[in-house]
């Protein structure tokens, strides 16, 4: 019984704070061995192209470089899965003494690189055969914005259809539709991927900063041919994931590196390495479209979302449900970009457009933004429309009351504060941005956060990562982007690569949770999507303009 409990519910600090804060070996980068050597490699300049050869006898000369070869990861056309996405198959391989005597010696490395034809790889994803399809040729960023913009004008399949949208879009007063967009995103994760691999001929160990231990023993065990119950899976905490360490190359190819050599390997990607190669949160354009009637009722409601390669649309969330006429539709378009989950997977773009989208249909219905929530959540809890919601209308409202009666909303008159509120991860949460204009440049001064999570575990650790989520939220809708050019991604470190700086980071963020003795859900990504629809809604409030296109500051 929960009113037993006195371990869970409890604060209790991260119990590795000394060892990070005093550089102790806890991550994969610190793993060393007895005889292991340094491995990095060199994949493909561009999205698009493939090795043809390469000459590496001036590196082989240079001082502590052990050899230079080429490894072929891919594993043929079975036994892959959903986390062994790889854009680029075969790789250039360095292995020295140190991790500076390889890198020096990838300069020396002359490779030639031609264009890829069509590749397409059949996978296992949870039980289901699939394709991921690289279409052969050199994206750029504007043929990238051409491929969404018609895909999002395509004829699909409706993925949800309540009542008749088109007729009521027909007989409406007025309407408003609105086209919001996001760019690819790399993880950036800050400890660079590494991973340590010692294959034998009938065992291996692996040990690193992996999301997904058991995918990565098991994709193992196909490539080496080494049966599941001789490869140990070592886990080391993980200096970032965010989703970037769900996908198990990176382990691959040092077990590969190391089968090869006969020794232990650890391979180290440089930062270029890992931001140039993907695997990157897909990019985004959605259509929203809201009809209102004579008297600023909303009447109709449509969505349809594109992406590079699948659409971001949730189509039994909220506001499904709340309408009478409602549509929602996903798009797909084919990219050999290699994506995959980034944080609060596709809810990090949908939630910031449609909560943006609904602030907007508030004032145009001249209602309170919060209000016009709650009003439509209501419409849910009396008469729900259609069947397969899959949120619980009431812990919406209530998370929305939380958010309203800390920020205190009512008594500041919002002039200059934006609210959103999402659900994912079965997991609610009510967000306020309260800005200010700082010499003509918008700073955050405090942020509001309203979480219903069910129990909760750890306060301390639950704080930190809405904090942390909130965070990283509003800096990659504010400044990141991912650029392309014939296939080649041009801003490939921080340099050029735009990240929340502390400065611009908020003065204030303040968290609370719903008393709850439900089970635990999500709660390291929840807190990610709303921040962005808070962040748009009260931008507005202070400069008078809608932000629709991502990255919101394009420095």
């Amino acid at each position: 019984d929960p009113s037993d409990y006195k371990i869970i519910g409890s604060s209790k600090k991260n119990v590795d704070g000394l060892k990070i804060a005093t550089g102790q070996p806890l991550f994969g980068i610190d793993v060393t061995k007895e005889g292991m050597k340094i491995a990095m490699m060199i994949h493909p300049p561009a999205f698009g192209m493939t090795l043809k050869s390469f000459n590496a006898d001036n590196a082989k000369q240079m001082p502590g470089v052990v050899d230079v070869f080429k490894i072929d990861t891919y594993q043929g056309d079975t036994q892959n899965s959903a986390f062994d996405i790889a854009a680029f198959r075969d790789l250039v391989v360095i292995v020295a003494d140190t991790t500076w005597q390889a890198m020096q010696a990838k300069k020396a490395v002359q490779c030639e690189w031609v264009e890829a034809d069509d590749v397409k790889t059949k996978i296992s994803f949870f039980g289901r055969d699939s394709y991921f399809d690289f279409p052969k040729g050199l994206e750029s960023t504007a043929t990238q914005n051409k491929k969404l913009n018609a895909a999002a004008r395509d004829v699909v399949q409706t993925a949800r259809r309540d009542g008749n949208p088109e007729r009521a879009f027909r007989n409406a007063d007025r309407i408003i539709e609105k086209t919001y967009s996001a760019p690819y995103l790399a993880h950036n994760t800050m400890e660079p991927m590494n991973f340590f691999a010692d294959v034998k001929k009938k065992s291996a160990k692996l040990i690193g900063p992996i999301q997904t231990p058991k995918a990565l023993k098991n994709s193992a065990a196909n490539l080496l041919n080494i049966p599941k119950k001789n490869i140990d899976v070592l886990m080391t905490r993980i200096g970032g994931g965010f989703g970037r360490r769900l996908y198990v190359h990176f382990g691959l190819e040092a077990a590969l590196i190391s089968k090869k050599m006969g020794i232990p390997i650890k391979l180290i990607y440089t930062r270029e390495d890992d931001i140039t190669q993907g695997v990157f949160r897909p990019a985004y354009k959605s259509i929203y479209k809201a009809a209102l009637d004579e008297k600023n009722r909303l009447t109709a409601f449509s969505v349809r979302g594109a992406g590079l390669p699948n659409g971001p649309i949730f189509p039994n969330r909220f506001p499904a449900g709340a309408i009478e006429n409602y549509k929602a539709e996903n798009i797909s378009s084919y990219t050999n970009i290699s994506t995959g989950a980034w944080r609060a997977p596709k809810s990090n773009f949908t939630a910031g457009a449609e909560q943006a989208f609904l602030d907007e249909v508030a004032e145009s219905c001249k209602q309170d933004p919060i209000e016009f929530r709650i009003e439509l959540l209501n419409r849910v809890l009396d008469k729900p429309i259609g069947s397969n919601l899959n949120y619980e209308p009431k812990r919406f409202v209530d998370v929305l009351k939380l958010v309203r009666d800390k920020s205190g909303w009512d008594d500041k008159t919002n002039k200059s504060m934006g609210v959103s509120s999402y659900f994912c991860h079965n997991t609610y949460v009510a967000e306020v941005i309260d800005m200010e204009l700082v010499e003509d440049q918008p700073k955050i001064k405090n942020i509001w956060c309203a979480v219903d999570c069910g129990i909760i575990i750890n306060k301390d650790s639950a704080k930190n990562m809405i904090e942390g989520s909130i965070i990283d939220g509003i800096g990659h809708a504010m400044f990141s982007k991912l650029n392309f050019k014939n296939g080649a991604v041009t801003n490939d470190n921080f340099d050029k690569y735009n990240l929340i700086r502390h400065n611009q980071s908020p003065s204030n963020i303040k968290v609370y949770f719903l008393k709850s003795n439900k089970s635990p859900t999500g709660l390291g990504e929840p807190g990610l999507p709303p921040s962005v629809g808070a962040l748009a809604n009260a931008l507005y409030k202070i400069t008078g303009k809608r932000f629709y296109q991502q990255p919101f500051f394009n420095i």
